[in-house]
């Protein structure tokens, strides 16, 4: 059996390894993504993208880290997000970003991590950057159904870029043997 490559750089140079381990593949993955929205001209780099490559490549052992948790974790956020805008007819209305933060946008922000944090937690799907996804849907500041997409599109794209890349490195992701 050969030592993955995370392991490798951990014997070798401790934090230090683990840390380029991690920056490397996070830079690899996020530039992929960024790389489609500019080919696309569509946000396909968006902030909870961040936390979540920082799970994949900084703790692969965690239960967040998982593909299923990311998939389902950040689709729960986008539904959530979104129902929240709509229901509460905001998405006509500037961003809480560009207009500023409104009574509404509160009430939506809040109400869609609460629900987001409620549906992962009933399920046992803990995926915590996709708290960020439903704040920047529920705000408004990604929101129109191509909006929505792309960011789907990103998401799944980053989950399949870094699950496949520690698979291929020899990193055991949680729930692997």
């Amino acid at each position: 059996m050969t030592i993955a490559v995370l392991d490798r750089a951990k014997q070798r140079w401790d934090k230090l390894g683990a840390g380029i381990y991690a920056a490397v593949l996070s830079i690899v993955v996020l530039a992929a993504s960024g790389l489609v929205g500019l080919l696309f001209h569509l946000p396909w780099l968006f902030p909870s993208l961040g936390p979540t490559v920082m799970l994949f490549f900084e703790s692969p052992e965690q239960k967040a880290s998982r593909p299923v948790n990311t998939l389902v974790g950040h689709g729960v956020g986008l539904a959530a997000g979104a129902l929240c805008l709509y229901a509460l007819g905001l998405q006509q209305q500037p961003s809480a970003a560009v207009g500023g933060l409104t009574p509404l946008h509160v009430l939506s922000g809040v109400l869609s991590v609460g629900l987001t944090t409620f549906v992962l937690t009933w399920l046992g799907l803990p995926h915590p950057p996709a708290g960020a996804t439903t704040l920047i849907v529920s705000l408004g500041i990604l929101s129109s159904p191509v909006q929505l997409l792309s960011m789907a599109g990103a998401i799944v794209l980053v989950t399949v870029l870094g699950w496949g890349l520690n698979a291929l490195l020899g990193t055991r992701p949680a729930g692997r043997t």
